[in-house]
């Protein structure tokens, strides 16, 4: 288990796990991160229902991190590139094996594979480095209203609460693991055709460990928040209407600098491309200061039927 001394806080939603101060959905999904090993390289993982109909990406990508994590010491992930094979059963626990592809004098490689059910679900593979110093550049956070003075996520839905189908429900405010605060405004029972690129602040709910592999898991699993719907936004399409189907395909991250996902952090996200039933989404993450600590392509499934989407 994950544990750090932290302030108490005067807060009905919070619950002291030992000496640490966490939201309890938080500390559930600490709790997910933080696998079973069953052997050398070997773990189990469990799932969280978030209302979705299947496990989210997010957590899959996420717990392989973590388990390509528990394999490596002495250097930090720098890249992963995954794919999403089959629907997850979050029912169901998901067992992680690591393959150590290679161990070398700055680089090391690893390959998880998720299996549930007997049937792979997910691969990923990922990338360690040990720290070293190099040319830098970056390209500039746009300007943007500060998280403070704008609305959360949830604030949107709250307005239309009754009218939103019971799994998006479910699925809005299951996010308080995470304060989401979009730049723009969202509509999501008739959502407005605009260019493909948003931007959206967030962090966790409370203070976390200092771990620096529990960061980069939980940016993993953040990381999926709506990123495939950017690719949505010229066709004016929500993913709750009966007749769209949305799923994610495959997902790559880069990690350029240490970050704490207890601070602020934007997320800036634009779609350069939609083709084939399939559209691309990019993401750049800035700390407040302005600086780049990750960046994010996924490609995803968009079909539209005349009709409702077939059952």
């Amino acid at each position: 288990m994950f544990a750090v001394t932290a302030p108490a806080v005067d807060n009905a939603a919070t619950e002291t796990i030992g000496v640490l101060y966490l939201n309890p959905l938080l500390q559930e999904l600490i709790d997910h991160l933080d696998l079973e090993r069953l052997e050398t390289n070997l773990f189990r993982g469990e799932s969280r229902d978030i209302g979705s109909l299947r496990v989210f990406g997010g957590q899959v990508l996420g717990q392989a991190l973590m388990a390509a994590c528990a394999t490596v010491e002495g250097r930090s992930a720098h890249s992963l590139h995954a794919y999403f094979l089959r629907p997850g059963d979050f029912n169901a626990p998901i067992v992680y094996e690591v393959e150590r592809n290679r161990d070398g004098r700055s680089f090391s490689s690893r390959r998880v594979v998720a299996i549930q059910h007997g049937r792979h679900i997910f691969t990923l593979a990922a990338s360690f480095q040990v720290p070293e110093d190099g040319v830098e550049h970056q390209s500039t956070m746009p300007v943007v209203p500060d998280p403070e003075g704008l609305k959360d996520i949830e604030d949107y839905a709250a307005g239309e609460k009754d009218n939103l189908p019971e799994k998006l429900r479910r699925y809005l405010w299951s996010r308080k693991p995470f304060s989401c605060r979009p730049v723009q405004p969202i509509n999501y029972l008739a959502p407005q055709q605009r260019e493909p690129r948003k931007q959206i602040w967030f962090k966790a709910v409370d203070t976390l460990p200092d771990d620096p592999n529990l960061h980069l898991g939980l940016m993993a699993y953040v990381s999926d928040y709506d990123l495939l719907t950017t690719s949505t936004l010229p066709h004016g399409l929500a993913f709750m209407q009966g007749n769209v189907q949305m799923a994610s395909l495959d997902h790559a991250m880069w990690f350029h600098r240490p970050f704490r996902l207890d601070q602020w952090l934007l997320y800036d996200c634009d779609s350069p491309v939609a083709v084939g039933a399939r559209g691309l989404s990019r993401g750049s993450v800035y700390t407040r200061e302005g600086i780049l600590v990750a960046s994010v392509a996924q490609e995803g499934l968009i079909r539209v039927w005349d009709g409702r989407k077939p059952e």
